[in-house]
């Protein structure tokens, strides 16, 4: 089988000896396919470097295998599409997303990646059970491509389905990277919804599962309507999503207010997206971070109309 070596130096191979000039700070890097001749490079010891290996250690060995597609990012779409949801705000989120994968923003930093392409499939759910692929894997590498991933999600049907499970819509996307055929670097959810989970299991036992995979989870709440603004005691959807939904490293949460923003808001998230985790700075001095969100809020909303 391929592998990838990271060693500190040359090897000294049976009858003769290999003997070439090295700094401390350089690091060797040998390719080894299953047939075929070793391959080595040096490159200097610096954390930017080191980063850059590793992806190129991930290219190497799958090129030599014949494995999976390599990509910079695996990139699951996951929209609410519940009966919370108007009309306007099926057709603008929907609009936001075609919009988004034709701009030239979004394709430049597709194709600035260390590899230069994304696969990308979009969801839509409700219900527990009720989620919809509407367009599946797409490999993702340059204008053409984006258009045409936009062209197919502009002309599909919205669903319209009953139920706000974000644990499902979790759940089911988790299980899209399963043998998909691609292998990404990194492996993203992105949850829009405007809404907390009221159905369904616990939204995070879906998420804990999802990150236990090495998945990241980003959010953008639609704040769009009086009742997501405050679900209890202060707390709005944003902060739900912060406690509730969202995990993994460098995850956010991108609110929209107003419907003029959500074009916007959508191609800022891909971008982030695409464009990897930012580092972040913590002091060992400040406080943790307190959950201000009962999880369970969704349901117990739900089961009070019930009761009335």
């Amino acid at each position: 089988m391929a592998r990838c070596e990271i060693r500190d130096q040359y090897p000294v191979t049976e009858g003769h000896t290999l003997v070439m000039p090295r700094r401390q700070s350089d690091i060797d890097i040998g390719f080894v396919p299953t047939k075929g001749v070793a391959m080595h490079w040096r490159f200097p010891r610096s954390l930017a470097v080191l980063s850059a290996v590793i992806i190129f250690c991930f290219i190497a060995t799958h090129a030599a295998v014949g494995a999976e597609t390599a990509v910079d990012l695996e990139l699951i779409v996951a929209v609410d599409v519940s009966g919370s949801m108007d009309e306007e705000e099926h057709i603008l989120q929907r609009q936001g997303f075609v919009a988004a994968f034709r701009h030239p923003e979004v394709i430049n930093t597709i194709m600035s990646g260390f590899i230069g392409r994304i696969a990308v499939t979009y969801v839509e759910w409700a219900g527990p059970v009720s989620q919809v692929v509407t367009v599946p894997w797409r490999i993702v590498d340059g204008k053409d491509s984006a258009g045409s991933f936009a062209d197919i999600l502009a002309d599909e049907p919205i669903a319209f389905i009953r139920g706000t499970s974000i644990s499902g819509g979790i759940e089911f996307a988790a299980g899209l990277f399963a043998d998909n055929g691609i292998e990404g670097t990194r492996r993203v959810i992105d949850v829009s919804g405007d809404g907390a989970n009221n159905v369904g299991e616990p939204v995070e036992a879906a998420r804990d599962q999802a990150l236990a995979k090495g998945i990241v989870i980003n959010g953008l709440p639609l704040l769009l309507k009086p009742r997501s603004y405050f679900l209890t005691d202060g707390a709005g959807l944003d902060d739900y999503y912060r406690d509730c939904v969202i995990g993994g490293p460098g995850s956010f949460v991108i609110p929209v207010t107003e419907k003029s923003h959500l074009a916007r808001a959508i191609r800022r998230k891909l971008l982030l997206e695409i464009a990897g985790p930012r580092v972040r700075l913590y002091y060992a001095d400040a406080p943790a971070l307190q959950a201000k969100v009962d999880c369970f809020i969704g349901e117990k909303i739900r089961r009070s109309r019930d009761y009335e």
